[in-house]
């Protein structure tokens, strides 16, 4: 029987949040997982854990292979389920390809109000999911679903990666550039839509972004001179560049006219639309951020702009710098700009 869809509600008013905007703030994150009262537990195969916030774990099985694994989920961006299935599979991926791995294998997480959505729609959104799997080139091989009172999906997504090839977000050096791969843009687009001020051409250009897999990272790990990389997602370019920062014991220095954005997002943050998650960002790293006196506080917005299925940030010796922006261009990624640098001083963001 064909379930009639006319009358099934938007997905987005049904999560108080959508893509990585619904992220826990990092502030908040940090101080709940320091309220741990269990000692930390040393294992010699786990190469990367959780002591630098880094963008998978990583585990090492013998001399030539290491496992990546990694789980995402959120609630709805767009109201599209395909287009949301999509989006929320190339997010999860991308955090395989930020530590220089290949994915082999995912697995779904679905949490849906059963009955309130038409099964139909929530087809989609899984058909959506596995259309990006098929992309990637691995199986989406099972999963686990709820009945939930918001709409919930996202992959567990494993991977492989040599352990030399392995790029931490921790791992960046004195004098290297930083190279980020997509525009910026996608939560103040996110906010527009559900305001009804993001255009076709502006949705469409959301969409392409945020269902483009981050593939470069596989190859940008094997480039000598390629120190670090990340992705940015929910915290926004300020937040994961703070990481780099931290792990590294650098200043990493932004030139806030050299960063690629979003057709109209500029105009957009500067009739004051952004996300609840931009604030909370600021409020929980702004105080390590210096913003010289030139930046907007539109640009601020776009700077802790939460990134859905955002970019790779790359931190590589100026010598790779050719190889890495063609590497980006190569696979399709025409906006890939050098935006900074890492520099001698505290752990810290300037930004001018």
């Amino acid at each position: 029987m064909t379930i009639d869809t006319t009358q099934a509600p938007r997905l987005t008013s049904l999560s108080h949040g959508g893509g990585c905007g619904c992220k826990i703030a990092p502030g908040v994150l940090a101080d709940l997982m320091s309220r741990s009262a269990l000692p930390k537990q040393f294992y010699a195969q786990l190469l990367v854990g959780t002591e630098t916030a880094d963008d998978a774990a990583v585990y090492q099985i013998n001399d030539e292979q290491a496992i990546v694994a990694t789980t995402d989920f959120f609630m709805p961006i767009v109201d599209d389920p395909y287009d949301f299935g999509r989006i929320a599979a190339t997010n999860a991926l991308s955090d395989i390809y930020a530590m220089g791995g290949t994915p082999v294998m995912a697995l779904a997480i679905v949490g849906m109000p059963i009955n309130v959505l038409p099964h139909d729609v929530i087809a989609k959104i899984l058909e959506g999911g596995e259309s990006v799997c098929r992309d990637a080139g691995i199986p989406l091989a099972g999963g686990h679903s709820i009945d939930s009172v918001e709409p919930i999906y996202g992959l567990v997504g494993i991977g492989v990666v040599h352990p030399k090839n392995l790029k931490r977000n921790s791992d960046a050096q004195s004098g290297d550039v930083l190279i980020l791969g997509k525009p910026l843009g996608v939560g103040i687009q996110s906010a527009a839509l559900k305001k009804g001020l993001l255009d076709n051409a502006g949705y469409a250009a959301m969409v392409q972004t945020t269902t483009q897999l981050n593939r470069p990272g596989t190859v940008l790990a094997q480039i000598e001179g390629v120190h670090a990389l990340t992705d940015v997602t929910g915290f926004g370019l300020l937040g994961h560049t703070l990481e780099l920062a931290r792990g590294a014991g650098l200043t990493a220095s932004i030139d806030s006219d050299l960063v690629p954005l979003l057709p109209g997002v500029r105009e957009l943050a500067e009739q004051g639309i952004a996300t609840g998650a931009s604030a909370r960002n600021w409020a929980s790293y702004g105080t390590q951020v210096d913003l010289g006196e030139n930046v907007s506080d539109a640009m601020r917005s776009l700077l802790t702009d939460p990134q859905t299925s955002g970019g790779l940030l790359v931190s590589c010796q100026p010598s790779a710098i050719q190889q890495v922006l063609e590497t980006f261009k190569g696979h399709g990624f025409s906006e890939a700009s050098v935006i900074g640098r890492m520099q001698p001083g505290n752990a810290k963001v300037a930004v001018k």
